[in-house]
């Protein structure tokens, strides 16, 4: 399955994250993808997530690199990845305060490539090292120094600009964020919580063609319908968009989750 899910796991007890681990590994998922923002440090939730499952891939999207140094980021790669091979994705990004991304995120990768760790040799297979990129620039940097990029909170029409600046032999995983009944309410939360606080992401959406109307008041119409589908139908075609625009993956962020979402969720896949 070319599908996986992301999820915050932030405050939730390391017994429900085992639980919740287990059941999207038997429900036939590729992977799970988990976000960093302020709950359990990325590789030790990875670690956690690999030990509680035996054939899902696990995937930081991301790991912030402004929340560790570049040695201490690649020994926790080369460890995970020595540990579980061929299952862990270690996916970078984040912003340091006062710096430009791109220099900083460039000035990081050569600290990891550079880091000595003579105990600790390259793990094969290597794990793989994506980027979060949005814009043309840091997907260029995604292309030269990574094995591909993960962009969040994107429509199909940007994956297949990412393709285009990736080339073909870039991974392309695309988060996209669902609500599998038809009531939007859930969607324009999640979508007015990145228009008003993420200037990155609106900055991305400007380089799609919407307009500061269609960010105003927590985004129009509009917007919301590009970012988040609702209804089983219209979560299912957007799958297919994004895989057809060029994706390699799609992890999915289900919103207002009940405890068969999941299930639900794997029905609509073929």
């Amino acid at each position: 399955m070319s599908v996986g899910i992301w999820q915050f796991f932030d405050g939730a007890p390391i017994d429900a994250v085992r639980e919740t681990a287990a059941e999207i590994e038997e429900l036939g998922f590729a992977a799970i993808w988990f976000g960093e923002y302020g709950g359990r440090e990325a590789f030790t939730q990875a670690s956690l997530l690999l030990t509680a499952t035996s054939r899902l891939t696990i995937a930081t999207g991301v790991a912030r690199f402004d929340q560790r140094s570049p040695l201490a980021a690649e020994g926790a790669i080369r460890a995970l990845g020595e540990a579980h091979p061929g299952r862990f994705i270690a996916g970078l990004g984040g912003h340091r305060p006062g710096a430009r991304p791109l220099p900083a995120l460039r000035e990081y990768l050569d600290g990891m490539d550079a880091a000595e760790l003579p105990g600790l040799p390259r793990p094969s297979p290597r794990p793989l090292r994506v980027l979060a990129a949005l814009g043309p620039k840091l997907l260029g940097l995604a292309a030269e120094r990574a094995d591909g990029a993960h962009p969040y909170f994107v429509p199909p029409e940007h994956t297949a600009m990412a393709r285009e600046r990736l080339g073909p032999g870039k991974y392309l995983a695309v988060e996209q964020a669902v609500v599998l009944d038809a009531a939007p309410e859930a969607a324009r939360e999640h979508v007015g919580l990145y228009v008003r606080q993420a200037p990155h992401h609106q900055a991305n959406l400007r380089r799609l063609g919407f307009t500061d109307d269609d960010l105003a008041d927590g985004g129009s119409d509009r917007l919301v319908d590009a970012i988040v589908p609702c209804g089983e139908q219209a979560v299912a075609a957007r799958i297919r968009a994004h895989l057809d625009a060029g994706a390699d993956h799609v992890c999915v962020q289900v919103l207002a989750r009940t405890p068969k979402s999941y299930r639900r969720l794997a029905d609509l896949l073929p």
